[in-house]
């Protein structure tokens, strides 16, 4: 983990951060910097994990629209790439670190001394080990990573609620849940409606399926995202995943979570309460407002990056039925999801192997989902009693991908 120039250097209990004296005395402040402290209004101090990302990317643009109350001060990022190199430059973080170069000082910018909030925006497996050092170090945890809650859901909300760590939903859907239930995961409701786009290739036939190429799955009709969550909500396992994270975060049975189909992406989900009332969060599709709504939690602040809704023009918006059978990676998530255990650490570990070989032209689109039930198929699969079984079973599922993607390879 790198340093800046005037990062923070402690000596002797005495804190200097960019030539500016800090007296701590049993852990009290006795003056602060002024760069953290504008107009009475405490500015909330970020570390950014997977900060090169598309959802990385825009958490910079949110913090840079709103100087005076965010400041990113630590950020990791796989590669020391010049995109890296310039957020470094331009961001002037205290630490920064890339995973490639050194693993464990990336993982120690999730648990940052300074840092008030821990943004994990980076995608895969490995975003769970951030998320638990986030949260072992007390920090709020901001999560875009879907697979913390996917493969180790079981594992962080215990361990949250024993630290007493907030976490904040990223994940557009979430986001619109926790909204809708006004910021409060434990807030009572009947059912939970996950809206989802249906993907590109709504309506295709087996044989058409077949012919998908990456740069086709690539077009998503109405979201900007990373290849592997594109290529995930055109097989619509991405939808899979948001119900087992819903689970999760709301402590929902898997009976009172519905997915529909909703082609206009405006509805970003819905929360239905006792007597029949049926709340929902509309937006034109951005990742801004969610990455905002976290980081300005429990406020609001003014978004230039969201379209205003203009309902003076018309306005068509289709809700339909998820098919079962049409969508094979869907139904398969939710067969993992209600098995619990490392079923879904099973499941995400040959979805990750089996994209990035289509990806590489290596495997056809049908063949996703292929590996993916032959990998669950022959697969052990166990109770989740810590992060070592969750990585253990992670590692088992690649190698058998692999394997199984032979059969199938183009």
């Amino acid at each position: 983990m790198r340093q800046q120039k005037d990062s923070p250097v402690y000596l002797g209990g005495i804190l200097f951060i960019k030539k500016t004296l800090i007296l701590l005395l049993t852990g009290i402040i006795l003056m602060q910097d002024n760069n953290f402290i504008k107009s009475g209004n405490t500015i909330k101090k970020i570390a950014l994990i997977g900060s090169t990302g598309s959802i990385g990317r825009q958490t910079v643009q949110v913090v840079s629209a709103h100087p005076d109350r965010f400041k990113i001060v630590a950020i990791a990022a796989n590669r020391n790439s010049e995109e890296f190199l310039r957020q470094v430059k331009e961001l002037k973080p205290c630490c920064y670190a890339a995973a490639e170069q050194d693993g464990q000082a990336a993982l120690d910018i999730a648990s940052f001394t300074d840092a008030d909030i821990v943004v994990v925006a980076c995608g895969g497996f490995a975003g769970l080990k951030y998320s638990l050092a986030a949260v072992n170090a007390g920090k709020t945890l901001a999560l875009a990573n879907k697979e913390t809650l996917v493969c180790g859901g079981e594992l962080i909300i215990p361990l949250a609620e024993q630290k007493g760590v907030d976490i904040l939903p990223i994940d557009s859907e979430h986001s619109a849940i926790w909204q809708c239930l006004e910021y409060d995961r434990k807030k009572p409701f009947k059912r939970l409606i996950i809206t989802a786009s249906g993907g590109p290739f709504r309506g295709y036939t087996k044989e058409q399926l077949e012919g998908v190429t990456p740069e086709k799955a690539l077009c998503h009709p109405t979201w900007n995202m990373g290849a592997k969550i594109t290529i995930d909500s055109a097989t619509m396992l991405n939808k899979g995943f948001e119900v087992i994270e819903a689970h999760h975060l709301y402590g929902a049975e898997y009976g009172a979570i519905t997915a529909v189909i909703h082609p206009q992406s405006i509805v970003h989900s819905m929360v239905e309460f006792a007597d029949g009332a049926v709340l929902a969060q509309l937006s034109e599709p951005t990742m801004h407002l969610p990455i905002q709504a976290a980081l300005c939690y429990p406020e609001r602040l003014p978004c230039g990056y969201v379209q205003p809704m203009d309902f003076t023009k018309a306005l068509s918006l289709e809700f339909l039925p998820i098919e079962r059978g049409m969508y094979p990676c869907y139904d398969i998530a939710l067969q993992c999801g209600r098995a619990g255990g490392t079923a879904p650490a099973i499941l995400n570990a040959a979805s990750e192997t089996a994209v990035g070989l289509f990806l590489q032209n290596k495997l056809p689109f049908t063949g996703i989902y292929a590996v993916i039930n032959d990998v669950l198929s022959g697969t052990p699969q166990a109770e989740i009693n810590g992060y070592d079984g969750i990585s253990a079973a992670d590692t088992l599922a690649r190698q058998r991908a692999l394997a199984a993607a032979q059969k199938y390879k183009r």
